[in-house]
């Protein structure tokens, strides 16, 4: 995870990796640890909404991000605000959503693209020209 205003970073760690003794109890989500303190010391302090900002991208809001019990609230301040936001989301796995997930995609404000190998180059106009529109909005 990097914060590129400022390039701090923090670390997903695989399980088979123990850097401390803390990192044991840590969730773990396939062969990943993560590292809650780390992920919520550098993504909560971006996800304050301020008058400046014009774009809030978020890369991901998934299954490893809502073991933070702070995050999607914060998430949803964002979501509530009038600053349009670009984010990935996970698609539904095996006919089961993740709740927070779910709310997202179904948020009144969002537009959602379902991208793949076959359609993302041809995806990124509309995107881009979807975001365009929002922000001159503003």
């Amino acid at each position: 995870m990097v914060d590129f205003g400022s390039s701090h970073f923090g670390t997903l760690l695989p399980c088979r990796v123990t850097i401390s003794p803390e990192s044991v109890r840590w969730p773990t989500v396939g062969k990943y640890k993560v590292d809650v303190a780390s992920l919520e010391s550098l993504a909560l302090p971006e996800l304050q909404v301020k008058e400046d900002t014009d774009l809030f991208i978020i890369d991901e809001v998934g299954k490893m991000e809502l073991f933070s019990s702070a995050f999607f609230p914060a998430v949803m301040r964002v979501m509530e605000s009038n600053i349009p936001v670009l984010a990935t989301i996970p698609l539904p796995r095996y006919g089961r959503d993740i709740p927070g997930v779910a709310r997202l995609r179904n948020h009144p404000g969002a537009d959602v693209f379902t991208l793949n190998t076959g359609n993302r180059d041809t995806m990124r106009e509309s995107i881009y020209n979807q975001l365009s529109r929002l922000m001159q909005k503003r």
